[in-house]
């Protein structure tokens, strides 16, 4: 039986481990708090902090995985090289990962290396280096931790006024121990999609029908699935999908987000080597395989036939609206309606505005996803 560490369990991460249940895998989560999502559904966990280099050593040596399977930045990347070269398997690389897991490495891949079109960009360590580099810019301008997740500690400037209070709370949000910020052009872009794309061991690399979602404050709030974008677009996106992963190497389902402007250019935004949150749509069985289930075969090698639409879905987030323990559930009011599922994320305690669930909605593949998206976020607002 294959052995597969997981380092972060959250709920994209507690997915995943069903999805390895179901093939009869051994899954040990790991996270830095106790009773994380992923932990209530895995063989064994482990509670540690992911950046003590030695910790994370230690863990690996204790369980001697097969694969380890990442799920968050927080992580003392560069050891991963060392457990590469020690015969496990990384998903979906060493190299993928340490890439990703800061936005400086895979920006400058995308643009300077593989000449994608992305947002102008600088770093900052300094707030007189951002002021500077705000100037070039211009304004609104988007500033962004190097390393960060779920949002945190980005924001858009539209003047130079707010820029110390952006620079604070985009080194405040940092994840880690890089203390550095991106600044970007902003975008005026007419909606962002995201487009999965499956690596295989075996195989051709492979795409999900893209995915719309919307972000606030650089945070998923919904989804919907399919996008309706020109086939010429959607062939530039999959073009660029398939350069950056094959750049970076690895066997996965990796989430890479594009601006869409009204001019119909397509523009390379970010990248995630793993499952995607705008991607908890295919929980709605959108695809004939969700994109956990798809990340799971490709990172055992096993074969994907092919994904096809099945449904049209939309996602909603169950968003907290207050702060405590043993959060409770009202199911009733969304399970009402048909076509409807409610998934909990199982997360012990609750903070404002912290994702705790998700609600999915969908119809035949040609429904309307406004309406889907109309229902589903009515729906997740009765939830919490």
């Amino acid at each position: 039986m294959k052995k597969i560490l997981l380092l972060g369990s959250g709920e994209l991460g507690k997915e995943f481990v069903i999805a390895a249940k179901r093939a009869g895998v051994y899954v040990v989560a790991c996270d830095r708090y106790e009773n994380a999502p992923a932990m209530q559904v895995a063989d064994e966990c482990e509670v540690f902090n992911m950046l003590d280099g030695d910790a994370l050593s230690a863990v690996v040596s204790k369980h001697c995985p097969d694969i380890i399977v990442p799920e968050i930045e927080a992580i003392r990347t560069e050891r991963l090289f060392d457990f590469e070269k020690q015969g496990i398997q990384v998903v979906p690389s060493a190299r993928a990962v340490n890439y990703t897991m800061n936005r400086k490495a895979i920006r400058d891949l995308a643009a300077k290396e593989l000449g994608l079109r992305t947002a102008k960009y600088f770093y900052a360590t300094t707030l007189e280096e951002l002021r500077q580099h705000s100037r070039e810019i211009g304004f609104p301008c988007v500033i962004k931790p190097l390393m960060s997740s779920s949002g945190h500690g980005q924001s858009v400037v539209r003047e130079e006024a707010d820029l110390e209070k952006a620079f604070n709370e985009a080194m405040e949000g940092s994840r880690g121990d890089v203390k550095e910020i991106i600044i970007e052009e902003f975008i005026h872009f007419d909606s962002e999609f995201t487009l999965l794309t499956v690596t295989q061991k075996n195989g051709p690399t492979l795409f999900c029908p893209p995915i719309g979602h919307v972000q606030k404050g650089g945070d998923y709030r919904e989804s919907w699935q399919p996008f309706t974008i020109p086939a010429d677009e959607l062939r530039k996106a999959e073009e660029m999908a398939a350069k950056v992963t094959a750049a970076l190497t690895g066997a996965g389902i990796w989430g890479v987000e594009f601006f869409l402007t009204k001019e119909g250019e397509v523009i390379f935004s970010e990248l995630s080597p793993r499952p995607h949150d705008t991607g908890m749509v295919t929980l709605a069985h959108t695809t004939n395989l969700s994109e956990f289930e798809l990340h799971f075969r490709a990172v055992m090698g096993l074969p994907i036939a092919g994904i096809h639409l099945e449904h049209a879905g939309a996602s909603a987030v169950v968003l907290a609206k207050g702060e405590g323990e043993a959060p409770q559930y009202n199911l009733a009011d969304a399970l009402t309606e048909d076509y409807t599922r409610v998934r909990i994320f199982g997360k012990p305690v609750q903070h404002v505005g912290r994702r705790m669930g998700v609600v999915l909605c969908y119809g035949d593949a040609d429904a309307d996803t406004t309406a889907l998206r109309d229902k589903a976020k009515r729906l997740a607002d009765t939830v919490l």
